[in-house]
């Protein structure tokens, strides 16, 4: 029996179900009544979504579409990160939305220093874009875990290795 127990604290996302939400998006654009005329465009990049399309409103209409897709999907709405609108070529409209993946040094210092200032006996860890945390007993991790949930960090977390 291992003498430690740890599990890493982590910010990512299943990438094949953003596939498949904003396809989903891309289908309820060509379906719905008031979306169908605008030519509207939805591209999914490696770290980037760019959506194209003919109004600051319809582009409102289609963020909401995407949310709900990614939601029903299990994805975070933490991982977008909506760039400014920019005007382009024939009076239409464009915005990139980043895809957020990995702990920033700042959030992993405040996770940290959250563990070391409320459980005495867990130690955390910055490794990389990730936090490792690690104790003697599964139960103070079970209440890391839950007190890390509760808080409202600006990252998605996912808990994994849990050892």
């Amino acid at each position: 029996m291992a003498s430690t127990y740890s599990f890493d604290i982590v910010s990512d996302f299943d990438y094949q179900e953003l596939v498949n939400a904003v396809d989903q998006t891309d289908r309820e654009i060509q379906s719905r009544y008031d979306l169908k005329d605008t030519k509207t465009t939805v591209e999914l990049g490696k770290e980037s979504i760019t959506i194209s399309t003919d109004s600051e409103f319809t582009l409102n209409s289609i963020h909401t579409i995407l949310q709900q897709k990614a939601a029903k999907r299990n994805l975070s709405l933490k991982i977008f990160d909506y760039g400014k609108v920019e005007s382009a070529s024939g009076n239409r409209v464009r915005q990139e939305i980043k895809l957020k993946k990995g702990i920033g040094q700042e959030i992993a210092k405040q996770i940290t220093k959250l563990i070391r200032d409320e459980f005495k006996k867990v130690q955390g860890a910055i490794q990389g874009d990730a936090v490792r945390v690690s104790a003697k007993s599964k139960d103070e991790l079970q209440t890391v875990i839950q007190r890390l949930k509760q808080e409202d960090f600006p990252v998605a977390l996912q808990f994994t290795n849990y050892r």
